[in-house]
């Protein structure tokens, strides 16, 4: 049985990760912390684990939380990360960070958007976490990067057009929309009930998103050439999920049912990603509580434009659930094991 520790678990994807983690039949969780709750069970945190998970929170001490673990999740802010992770290295253990801080390639990018990296070194020990693009690289890792949320939606609707080369990359443009966990659970004025009900709105807009350089990142990788995009967010007024609308001009005549079939193809087998038909259009309630991708790919003949619709649970495909599918990879377990689970709706 693999001993987990979860670094961070009173924060919304510590929860998502106990969750899933719970009724995985290979992982047993030994050890949470929690700065702000150590001394508490877990439960009174999050009462809807009574009677299912009663695990002490502990306060953050590197050493003892290896000597219980086999792999480590660190699901904290960004810098707190990087302050621990490199200890769990040094101690051998498996670490599937969930923080910005080992995303980008380029410690200079990273200092850019956010601060000088603490240990550099460990980005190029580092592989990015999407599985339907990274695969090879996953299995023998020992540092994986989780990929953002906006990201993993922008990236998994782009990668087919981008490895075919049929779009002008200079045209990309993605309009994605969260649900409010994507803020955190510490206590913010911008994600209070009377802030957020019953409105709807645009921010970091103007290249100011820190997601932006991990977009762009990616699919400059992709495309084989650098890129940039035009990367704005959007707040929705409900719990969770994403949807990402990305316009791309195409650079030759194509229709939708060539565009589907290419999206088809370059996922098939893929166990999370769902394609769909000529027609249908992805929605957050469709995918929410699950580790599915839904995306619907078009063509809008009357302006050449190429437009992806994608669709994911922030906490889950974005976060939680790609952490796990990326531990299973790891430690050579079925890829969906632990994942099984069907969208919640209504």
């Amino acid at each position: 049985m693999l001993k987990v520790a979860i670094v961070g678990a009173s924060g919304y994807t510590g929860l998502e990760l106990i969750r899933i983690l719970h009724c995985h039949p290979e992982a047993m969780l030994t050890c949470l912390t929690s700065e702000q709750s150590a001394g508490k069970r877990i439960s009174e945190v999050f009462p809807t684990l009574r009677g299912r998970c009663e695990i002490l929170l502990e306060n953050m001490e590197p050493v003892r939380i290896a000597e219980k673990a086999d792999i480590i999740f660190t699901a904290l802010p960004h810098k707190a990360a990087m302050e621990v992770v490199p200890t769990f290295l040094k101690l051998g253990k498996k670490v599937i960070d969930l923080s910005a801080d080992y995303r980008l390639s380029d410690p200079a990018v990273y200092g850019e958007w956010y601060e000088p990296h603490l240990n550099p070194a460990n980005l190029k020990k580092s592989v990015y976490g999407l599985p339907e693009i990274r695969r090879a690289k996953i299995k023998g890792a020992k540092l994986v990067a989780n990929p953002g949320c906006y990201p993993t939606s922008i990236i998994l609707g782009l990668a087919p057009l981008l490895k075919k080369g049929l779009i002008d990359i200079s045209s990309i443009i993605a309009d994605s929309a969260s649900g409010v966990t994507g803020a955190g659970r510490a206590a913010k004025v911008d994600s209070l009930y009377c802030e957020v009900n019953e409105g709807y709105k645009a921010y970091g807009v103007g290249g100011v998103h820190r997601h932006t350089p991990e977009i762009e990142q990616e699919l400059s990788l992709l495309a084989g050439k650098q890129l940039k995009v035009t990367f704005s967010p959007h707040l929705v007024p409900m719990d969770r999920g994403i949807l990402s609308t990305i316009y791309a001009t195409a650079n030759k005549a194509i229709t939708t049912e060539k565009i589907v079939k290419l999206y088809k193809e370059f996922y098939g087998g893929e166990p999370f990603v769902r394609i769909l038909t000529k027609g249908n259009l992805p929605s957050t309630a469709f995918v929410r509580g699950s580790n599915f991708c839904d995306i619907a790919p078009l063509v809008d003949a009357r302006t050449g434009r190429i437009i992806i619709v994608s669709a994911i649970d922030n906490l889950v495909k974005g976060a939680s659930g790609q952490a796990v599918q990326n531990m299973n990879i790891i430690c050579g377990f079925p890829e969906t094991m632990g994942l099984e689970g069907l969208p919640v709706f209504p």
